[in-house]
């Protein structure tokens, strides 16, 4: 399922590509044994995964300069969290490979966790040779193509698919973005024509669709689009007015990008999720760390395995301001309704796959030291960054990474509504565990009665 050098698969290789990982998968779950276990080992390798055959060489100076004249690509930005942002990229994925193209993932920027950390490498937290043999395509990283020690400027022109979208703020326009100041890009945007807006069966809600984006990326769309009158903005610094790159295809923001209807990862039917987001696990480094994390949390001796548990995400943080004039104590729902959600998993789990999960893992914003002491009351446990003093040792990404594998490696999981990072530890429980999953409802008293 590799590309031949020099070509790009077809799109029969393609679509064989993604049966094969929809039947792999399905086949996989029928076969697995009620047994809980962890996969942290390194995958086997099929084939070995050369960056040098999708571009001229080392990184260069200019990214142009790095790009194979019979390879085509596709790039976007992330810039809305850390989750959202991984959810961004496998939109960017999963664009890729219904246009035949090569995708350049850029780094992760810490917007909600610290502005101090450092970019953070996409390939260090997810196993790309993993992903990639999966999916059938290959996949670059920005800092492949071009030095990031480069202080040249390249002019680019892209697609703003915020522009269009966004029909609600008083004056749409581009969605700005960090990264192009660390990749040192200077673009000119054309605002996407109106029709790449999805038009959803519930509502229209600001989200883009998938093919209607893909066609630009044929001749017939753009050249089509370009000829009418879209609004183009010339870039920042050169003051450069380009036409969306044909080579170098890009758009500003893929987040709010759907199939069929909006906010699509709610649902067990998003293409984005089966073709690629359940492909993205965790690099073999990252698992066993975040595995001697829940060991040490739960005391696990040294000669018995990481036993099964229930891990929870509760959100509460910002969420505060869509309470309205329900008082938070109110709105949000209380441990003892969040109680029942994990003891309906540990029912399930243990009728459906009988497992005993008598742990319990918390994950959560709060910052209420009470909060936490009613945790603890309830039996449940929670890993101490700050005693682990995990920032300081690994750097300030490290807790939402161990927080996110430990979510995601429950043999059942409990998550908030509304909360993206909830939506991908269900997601991942699901696929990876054939796992119990429960979302607590809330918003005004009793919203999780049932």
């Amino acid at each position: 399922m590799l590309h031949a050098k020099g070509r790009m698969l077809s799109l029969r290789t393609i679509s064989a590509a993604l049966t094969g990982a929809f039947l792999f998968g399905t086949v996989n779950l029928l076969l697995k044994p009620s047994s809980y276990t962890l996969d942290i080992q390194d995958p086997p390798t099929i084939f070995t995964l050369d960056s040098q055959s999708y571009v001229q060489g080392p990184p260069t100076q200019r990214f142009r300069d790095n790009l194979r004249n019979d390879t085509r690509y596709i790039t976007s930005w992330g810039s809305a969290g850390w989750t959202n942002d991984v959810m961004t990229y496998a939109n960017l994925i999963y664009l890729a490979l219904i246009t035949e193209r090569t995708p350049i993932i850029p780094k992760f920027l810490s917007h909600h966790i610290d502005p101090s950390a450092p970019p953070f490498v996409f390939g260090e937290v997810f196993d790309l040779p993993r992903l990639s043999q999966a999916i059938g395509i290959h996949l670059l990283e920005w800092h492949e193509v071009k030095d990031p020690e480069s202080q040249v400027v390249d002019d680019l022109g892209c697609w703003s698919v915020w522009e269009t979208v966004q029909y609600h703020m008083p004056t749409p326009e581009p969605r700005q973005n960090p990264s192009l100041k660390f990749l040192k890009l200077d673009i000119s945007w054309t605002q996407t024509p109106p029709w790449v807006e999805l038009i959803s069966p519930s509502e229209r809600d600001n989200h883009a669709s998938f093919w209607s984006l893909a066609s630009l990326a044929f001749p017939d769309a753009r050249s089509n689009s370009l000829a009418s009158s879209l609004n183009n903005h010339p870039s920042p610094q050169h003051q450069v007015s380009l036409p969306p790159d044909d080579h170098l295809l890009c758009f500003d923001l893929l987040y709010f990008i759907s199939a069929h209807r909006t906010w699509e990862w709610e649902f067990d039917f998003s293409p984005a999720w089966r073709f690629v987001g359940q492909h993205m696990r965790w690099t073999a480094s990252m698992e066993r760390l975040a595995d001697s994390y829940v060991r040490r949390t739960l005391n696990v001796p040294a000669n018995q395995p990481t036993p099964p548990y229930v891990s929870i995400h509760i959100r509460h943080g910002d969420f505060h301001e869509q309470c309205g004039e329900v008082p938070v104590d109110q709105c949000f729902a209380p441990l003892s309704v969040i109680a029942r959600r994990v003891s309906e998993v540990q029912e399930e789990l243990r009728t459906r796959k009988g497992i005993e999960a008598r742990h319990v893992i918390m994950t959560s914003d709060e910052r209420d030291p009470e909060w936490w002491s009613e945790v603890r009351a309830l039996g449940w446990t929670w890993v101490d960054h700050a005693a682990e003093r995990t920032g300081e040792r690994y750097g300030k990404w490290h807790p939402v990474f161990i927080d996110a594998i430990v979510q995601s490696n429950g043999a059942g999981f409990v998550g908030t509504l509304r909360s993206t990072m909830s939506t991908l530890a269900r997601r991942r429980v699901q696929s990876w565990h054939d796992g119990a999953t429960r979302t607590v409802l809330w918003g005004w008293p009793g919203a999780d009665d049932h």
